[in-house]
């Protein structure tokens, strides 16, 4: 099969044939039509996510065809826990120590078949195209994820409007709530989707919002705005933290975190974070912006993502 490898940090994927995989003991094998370009790719490419599996096929918003069944499945990020830690009996999988990570500790989805645990796969509602569906996998279940956390948060800041915010966006327009949406400085483009998409305002990161905000989540890997998001958010409120990987967050006078604002993080996703996230599809129809690439075109999607080129979300198509 076509594939997209990295062979080391910091160096081109290289295109390759290599076999197909054979289907475990509770995987099945999906044949790839789309896999979305996630930061999170970048972050391991990059270096910036150390241990990752050499040589990797990387990629973890996947939307494929089991082989066998025919059936539409999606693959995210989360691909294995051991289900028997304290974190995994205690419905907290996403933590668990053991955990295997689809595209970093797990070959993924920039390739024409990928081998998945069934258990950690997620059924496509038959309403969104597979190019539609792929962002799902990573930016809408971990947005969704970071978004709860948000609790009843009536006026909440974005920090990088992404693939992840364009979904979260809507989601959170529907429930009724504001979005202030921040990009990167003079970024126009970004700023006329995010108010396309249901934000109440857009601007730079360096401008602050006309509203003082109830919650702040900080997609951007940048350490900064987490300082940032702490200044806009009002007494009470709390700032999430939704990537895996993010530069230092410089230090910050104690009352930018005094009265009972809320500093946190959020990690990988859960498989009930997946069910909720579907079934709260049934009820909304979330539209997103795309840019389509060839599989060979991989390193070409990364560079324009890396380089802030890319307006809501790069999608591999495979078949």
């Amino acid at each position: 099969m076509r594939a997209m490898i990295l062979r080391r940090p910091n160096a081109p994927l290289e295109t390759a044939d290599v076999p197909i995989p054979r289907a475990k003991e509770g995987q099945v094998v999906l044949r790839v039509e789309c896999c979305a370009v996630c930061r999170t790719d970048l972050h391991v490419v990059d270096g910036e996510l150390a241990n990752a599996k050499l040589p990797l096929i990387p990629g973890h918003q996947i939307v494929g065809r089991d082989v066998q069944s025919g059936a539409r499945l999606g693959v995210p990020w989360l691909g294995w826990t051991c289900g028997s830690c304290r974190y995994c009996l205690a419905g907290r999988e996403n933590l668990c120590d053991a955990a295997r990570f689809t595209g970093y500790t797990l070959d993924g989805g920039y390739a024409e078949y990928v081998a998945a645990d069934a258990r950690f796969c997620f059924a496509i509602p038959d309403a969104y195209s597979s190019e539609e569906a792929a962002p799902l996998l990573c930016a809408g279940l971990i947005g969704f994820r970071a978004y709860r956390m948000t609790g009843d948060a009536k006026r909440i800041g974005f920090y990088g409007f992404g693939s992840a915010a364009q979904i979260l966006a809507q989601i959170a327009s529907s429930d009724g709530r504001e979005v202030y949406a921040f990009t990167r400085d003079g970024d126009a483009a970004a700023q006329e989707h995010a108010r396309a998409v249901g934000a109440v305002w857009a601007g730079g990161a360096g401008q602050r919002a006309p509203a003082e905000l109830d919650a702040a989540i900080v997609f951007a890997p940048a350490g900064p705005l987490v300082v940032t998001a702490l200044s806009h958010v009002g007494k009470g409120g709390v700032v999430v933290c939704a990537g895996i990987h993010m530069s230092d967050i410089p230090s910050f006078p104690y009352s930018l975190l005094w009265g009972e604002r809320t500093l946190r993080s959020v990690a990988n996703l859960t498989r009930q974070d997946g069910i909720d996230f579907f079934a709260r599809l049934k009820t909304l129809r979330v539209e997103t912006e795309r840019k389509r690439y060839a599989l060979e075109d991989a390193n070409e999607a990364l560079r324009a993502l890396r380089e802030g080129e890319i307006v809501g979300t790069a999608v591999l198509e495979i078949a």
